[in-house]
Parts: C-alpha cells; sequence; structure tokens
C-alpha cells in the first residue's frame, strides 16, 4: 500500500446522452484517461473541440509507473497548463552517473546549455501528473471526462465510428467523428478493432522497488551500476522521487519468479545489499517487468487513431514511454482540430502516422540498442560490454559507447511533408521539422520565455533590429497574416526594445541576450514559420508574406 498518496476516488456520472434514443453524436471520443488521453483532451480543448474521454476506471494508476518526463513533455504541459505544477512538486535533475563494479566511470549533463525554462528531467510519479490532467479538465468546458465508462464494442461507419460503452447503469451507444485510443500497451481498442501490435519481446525481467528512505542518502541524479558488488552480475538504477521516495531497478533474469521476487520478503534482503544494513527504509510499492519493443504498423485506421503505447510500446530505458506519448498527443491535437473545422483535408492526418512512426522507430532503436547493452545476451556480447566499461574510466572516446538508456529527446521530422525545404544556408539545429528550441525574452516589459509566447498557433517569427524596422506595407501583410482563416500570429524579435504600433496579433519580444538569434542562426529580416505543436514549418533570410503564407498551406496539408 502507497503511504505517501491519498489515491483520488472520482465519482461516476449519468451522462445525457445515455438517455437519448439514438446515439448521440461527438468530434472525438478518447478512450482512456491516461496523461496521453488527457493531455490530447485538454489540447484539443485548447483549439475548442469538445472531447469526451471514456476510462472504465475511477481513480489513478496505481503505483508510480512512470516516473522520468523530459524537458520536451515539460514545455507541452506548460502549453496545457499544468507544467509548472509537475516542476513544482518534482524533483529536477540534469545529472547522470554511470558506474562499473565499484567505480564510477562517467557522469553527463542532460542540460548543457544555460538560459532555458525547463531543466533536462523532472521525476515524478505518475499519479501526480494524472491527478494535474484531472483537474486540468475540471477548469475546461469542452471536456467531458466519464469515469466507469468501459468500451465494449467499437464499429466504423463510414464518416463516424459508433461506440457501445458499458456503466454501472447499463450499456449505451456513442458517435464519434473520430476516435483516439490511449488505453495503453494492452489495448481493448486495438483488439476491439481487430489489429495487432508487433516486435519483440526481451527475455528479461526487471524488479522496480519504490522505498522510503532519508532524502539526504543520494543527490537527485540519475545513478546506474552494471555488475554492482551488491548485486552481482546484473544492472541496477536508482532515481529520486518526490515524497522522500527513491526508485530502484533490478535486473533479475529471465529465469526470475515474477510473483516470488515481489514478495517482500524478498525484495527488502536486495534493498539492504544495496543500501547496506544500517540504512532506514519502508518498501512503498514494488512491481516486476518484462519490457518490449512493438508498434502498430499504421497507427491511424480510418475514423480511428492509436496513441501512446496502445501504438507503440518501449522499455523503459531511456524514459521514452510518456514522453513520446505525450508527444504523440502534441503531434495530433492541433491536425485534428484543423480538419474538424474544416480548414484542412482529412488526408492532413496521414502526417501524424509518418512523424510518429519516425519517432516510435527512433525510439524502438534506441531503447533495443539500449536493452543489449544492459542485459547481453551472450559471453561474448558480455566481454564486449565490459570492455568498454573499463575502458570509459580513462578514455572519453569508451564514454559514447557505453549505453545506459539513451535519454528520450523529441523527434526531428526532417522528412516531414509538411516541410518546406531551405532555399538558403542556415546553420544550427533548427531545421524544417525541428520542435523549437527555448531562451529567454523580454515580453511586455516582463521577464518570459519564447516557447510561452507561441502557444498552440501558427506563429511566424521575424528577426528585425533598429535598423530594419517594418514599414507600412510589412505591417498590413503581418495584420492579413493574422486575419486569414487559420491565423498566423507574428512575434517580431529584435534585440533592443523598439516604440513601434503593432497591428492586433502581432506581438514584439526583445531577445536582450541574444539567445533566440543565436539558437535560430538569425540575422535581422530572418523569418521562422512555426507549427502550432511548435515544430518549424520552414525559413528565410527575407520577410516575404506570401512564401509564409504558402508554407503554412503546405503545413496544412494541402
Amino acid at each position: 500500500m502507497i503511504k505517501t498518496y491519498a489515491f483520488p476516488t472520482y465519482p461516476y456520472v449519468r451522462s445525457a446522452d445515455q438517455d437519448s434514443a439514438t446515439p448521440v453524436r461527438r468530434p472525438v471520443v478518447i478512450g482512456g484517461a491516461g496523461p496521453i488521453g488527457m493531455a490530447l483532451a485538454v489540447d484539443l480543448a485548447l483549439h475548442e473541440i469538445p472531447v469526451v474521454v471514456l476510462d472504465d476506471n475511477n481513480t489513478v494508476s496505481v503505483g508510480s509507473r512512470a516516473v522520468c518526463y523530459a524537458k520536451r513533455l515539460l514545455e507541452i504541459m506548460d502549453r496545457l497548463g499544468v507544467g509548472e505544477r509537475m516542476i513544482q512538486k518534482g524533483v529536477t535533475w540534469n545529472l547522470g552517473k554511470v558506474f562499473f563494479q565499484e567505480d564510477q566511470v562517467y557522469s553527463f549533463n542532460m542540460l548543457p546549455e544555460s538560459h532555458h525554462r525547463r531543466p533536462g528531467f523532472i521525476n515524478l510519479q505518475q499519479y501526480y501528473v494524472e491527478q494535474y490532467l484531472v483537474e486540468r479538465i475540471g477548469e475546461l468546458e469542452q471536456v467531458d471526462l466519464r469515469w466507469k465508462n468501459k468500451i465494449t464494442a467499437v464499429e466504423q461507419q463510414g464518416e463516424g465510428v459508433l461506440l457501445s460503452v458499458d456503466t454501472p447503469d447499463g450499456p449505451y451507444q456513442l458517435e464519434a467523428d473520430y476516435l483516439v485510443a490511449c488505453d495503453g500497451a494492452n489495448s481493448d481498442i486495438r483488439g476491439l478493432c481487430g489489429l495487432s501490435s508487433s516486435g519483440q519481446v526481451f527475455q528479461d525481467r526487471f524488479l522496480i522497488a519504490d522505498v522510503l528512505m532519508d532524502p539526504k542518502r543520494f543527490p537527485p541524479e540519475r545513478w546506474f551500476w552494471f555488475s554492482p558488488p551488491f548485486h552481482d552480475g546484473q544492472s541496477t538504477l536508482l532515481h529520486r522521487q518526490p515524497d522522500n521516495v527513491w526508485r530502484i531497478d533490478f535486473d533479475l533474469g529471465w529465469d526470475a519468479d515474477p510473483e516470488e521476487e515481489k514478495k517482500p520478503e524478498n525484495i527488502i534482503p536486495r534493498v539492504k545489499a544495496f543500501l547496506g544494513d544500517d540504512v532506514e527504509f519502508e518498501l512503498e510499492w514494488a512491481s516486476v517487468y518484462t519490457f518490449c519493443c512493438r508498434r502498430m504498423d499504421d497507427f491511424r485506421h480510418g475514423r480511428v487513431i492509436f496513441a501512446g503505447d496502445a501504438a507503440h510500446q518501449v522499455s523503459p530505458f531511456g524514459a521514452r514511454g510518456a514522453n513520446s506519448g505525450v508527444q504523440d498527443a502534441d503531434n495530433l491535437g492541433w491536425k485534428l482540430a484543423l480538419v474538424l473545422n474544416r480548414q484542412a483535408p482529412e488526408a492532413l492526418l496521414d502526417s501524424y502516422t509518418r512523424e510518429r512512426l519516425q519517432a516510435a522507430d527512433e525510439n524502438i532503436l534506441n531503447s533495443t540498442r539500449s536493452t543489449d547493452f544492459i542485459t547481453p545476451k551472450n559471453d561474448a556480447s558480455r566481454a564486449l560490454r565490459d570492455a568498454v566499461l573499463n575502458l570509459s574510466r580513462s578514455y572519453p572516446f569508451a564514454r559514447n559507447l557505453v549505453n545506459s538508456g539513451r535519454l528520450s529527446l523529441p523527434s526531428v521530422y526532417v522528412d516531414s511533408s509538411l516541410n518546406t525545404a531551405d532555399t538558403e544556408p542556415f546553420a544550427g539545429a533548427m531545421v524544417p521539422g525541428a520542435p523549437s528550441t527555448d531562451g529567454p525574452v523580454l515580453r511586455n516589459h516582463q521577464d518570459d520565455y519564447l516557447l510561452s509566447a507561441l502557444g498552440n498557433d501558427f506563429n511566424a517569427l521575424w528577426f528585425i533590429d533598429g535598423d530594419s524596422l517594418p514599414d507600412a506595407a510589412d505591417m498590413a501583410a503581418l495584420a492579413q497574416l493574422g486575419a486569414q482563416p487559420v491565423p498566423i500570429k507574428t512575434r517580431l524579435v529584435s534585440p533592443v526594445a523598439l516604440d513601434i504600433e503593432l497591428p492586433a496579433g502581432v506581438e514584439l519580444l526583445v531577445d536582450h541576450r541574444e539567445v533566440v538569434a543565436e539558437r535560430f542562426d538569425a540575422m535581422p529580416g530572418t523569418f521562422y514559420l512555426m507549427r502550432p505543436d511548435q515544430h518549424v514549418c520552414g525559413r528565410g533570410r527575407r520577410f516575404d508574406p506570401q512564401r509564409i503564407q504558402a508554407m503554412q498551406r503546405t503545413a496544412t496539408g494541402h
């Protein structure tokens, strides 16, 4: 029983839809009220799309589950309105250390750059994230979150989906323009649709032991041991969580009996061997897992779309599960909104599968490589791994070969059909398809950050200075960009404050540290067009409103 958290019980509330003589039609129904489903629901609501979320449970996830959240997820959660709560509760970390046997072989920094709003990672139990999202949904009239509503049948009917739903009051039917399955690795919706997920199941078992102990025992860093003396021949991972809870992962090997290993009388000796007999601790929660790397062939099947673990699953090393799933929601939300508002063709949704399949394959590749390094499958592989670890004590080149879990990074959609290719030379990482970097700006004379200004709209960033001010024709063009059917908001980015009158929807950001211009390789005159999920559509060296509009048409699937 978890002692540090009181699990909420959310009430089942009968919906008016259950009293209708015919199935009520909803624009979007989401199956699953986990982090992915609720993040998508909030995103759609912010785009003013009504959404129904169905979940067969009435509380948040039991157990800490996903605990490690990367900078990009935190930036998305900022946009959704829960990022600051996660930061305030979570344990912030940027440093990781790798040990071989008794020695530290090297350390790494997940955020080597300065001037970012968010850290490289935080650790936070999944139940907190879900609670914050439930409470955020409670602030949004566009989201109808229904507990104890279990989807029991799915039938595609041309222009929509017919759902059968079971509740404590009996069954009812509901129609949706689109159904998004966010119901986890063992997705019931996937099974009801007769679909499957294929890939590799690794013949390894790991024990998660969450323990309560003195927070001063270890610093808030990620520590990973290969073949430590307290767990000979295996591996161990340590993370600190809030509430003085520490996550310890022990590699058990394939022959371990999961039921036996979960018993406290077997877990406690392992933890004592790790911490020492003199360290006081309490067992908070435990689980034994076997991990997989697998995905569906296509994340969109007509009017049914899959996201998160329902679409793809990876091993936990590298913190790629929840981080990748929230990026699925980030990619899908604005596209669904445009299609439902008839501002983009339905074919735009195909780009969701193309872009997120690329991300899933990257995650599966990195996760598979991490797993193979952490748990070698034969003597030759183990000898090679141990040689790399020994060399890494003294030689920096070998440290690049050590793989204790390549930690989650957002995917760059370099080959996306929504991109507009460069026609002029640029340096740096902000290529078409890349997620936006961040940097400090002054906004309305207040300290802020670039990503806060971008929000969830199409944005044109136009870099100017005191010698390259917009003229009257430019101002008229900026106003026109903001007034078109899918508005493009413009952010003028200048190294100094400028006393100029701007049209509605146009904002001046003062790049007072000149960090933003440097990261975007932007000289005066440079512009970028950003998607609502804050990925780069395209860019140029001279402000060209017609080209910006053409870039947006490409990015919206026209």
